[in-house]
């Protein structure tokens, strides 16, 4: 295969450790990843991903809304899911349009409904066709970059044969979650493989970074310099800790009332960014979140769980305040 090199964009001026901050559906949203801008911003920030059958259908209006971002977000790539590479070429050059500085293929979500679409974690066991996804959405990109985000397996460890069918495809970049999609999130991490991965990636100009267990910066930067990978990626840690990219704060220093604070400007910035496209129960998930660690959190919580509204969350908070003097 003759694979036509993704551009490296901002990927090639980024100082490594590269820190990202993972896709996740219904978290990473367009409100929270611009709340997380403003608490402490990765280096690279990545939308939900989308579906290119979606975006080349003439119902794409909803999904264009699931595709906003905001200045503070940059660098910022548009992640894209599918198994179609005709409908990977009009989506990138449709996200190129929109201004984006990154397309972000998913090949790793490990879900049923996503996989049985050929998509995803199913892309594993398709090397072929992932490489023509790869080659079609950088026709597509023009000067976009073009990245890849999966894992090292379908129902078994394929590192080596995976990583290097991905490699021979050119994207300027490759984000190994290091579980298989059987696996999903249930056994820790195999950041053993990472190394496997790297040796393979020398000399091709492609980036490599490992996701999966990294809680804190210093262990993202401690197993950078042990596996030799060029950057890591965060997820879940980013519940309730919106700080976390952030070099000069840590969670544990963060106040109760600046943690509350952050929860209502985070509430209200859903309510502004979303209005009536987004059910605000969708919040609960973040409220429980930061309302974990501290006296009284429990019943804090149980409040959250009748919350239809900011308003709703600014009358809890109110009302926890007043009971505990704070």
């Amino acid at each position: 295969m003759s694979a036509l090199k993704s551009e490296q964009g901002f990927w090639a001026g980024l100082k490594k450790p590269i820190l990202a901050l993972s896709p996740m559906d219904d978290v990473t949203d367009a409100a929270f990843r611009r709340l997380i801008a403003h608490c402490g911003k990765p280096d690279v920030m990545i939308t939900e991903f989308v579906s290119v059958d979606g975006l080349c259908s003439a119902g794409r209006e909803r999904l264009l809304k699931d595709l906003r971002y905001d200045e503070s977000e940059r660098p910022i790539a548009a992640q894209l899911f599918g198994c179609n590479p005709e409908l990977f070429q009009q989506s990138a050059e449709l996200v190129a349009s929109l201004g984006f500085d990154c397309i972000d293929i998913n090949m790793g979500c490990p879900v049923k409904a996503v996989c049985n679409t050929g998509s995803g974690s199913s892309l594993i066991r398709k090397p072929e066709l992932a490489q023509e996804i790869i080659q079609a959405t950088i026709d597509g990109a023009g000067r976009l970059p073009v990245s890849v985000k999966t894992r090292i397996g379908y129902d078994k460890l394929q590192t080596e044969e995976w990583s290097a069918a991905l490699l021979q495809a050119q994207p300027a970049a490759i984000t190994f979650h290091l579980r298989t999609k059987k696996e999903q999130s249930m056994v820790p991490a195999h950041w053993e493989e990472m190394p496997k991965i790297v040796s393979l990636a020398q000399g091709t100009g492609v980036l490599i970074l490992g996701n999966g267990d990294i809680k804190t910066i210093e262990q993202a930067e401690r197993v950078s310099a042990e596996t030799g990978c060029d950057g890591v990626m965060m997820g879940r840690a980013i519940f309730g800790n919106p700080w976390l990219f952030n070099r000069q704060r840590k969670i544990e220093d963060i106040t109760m009332d600046e943690l509350l604070e952050t929860m209502l400007a985070h509430c209200h910035l859903y309510e502004e960014v979303f209005g009536d496209d987004k059910k605000f129960l969708m919040m609960r998930k973040h409220l429980m979140a930061y309302a974990s660690g501290f006296s009284g959190a429990k019943e804090l919580r149980m409040s959250l769980e009748k919350v239809f509204t900011a308003a709703d969350v600014v009358a809890a908070v109110e009302a926890f305040r007043r009971r505990t003097s704070l």
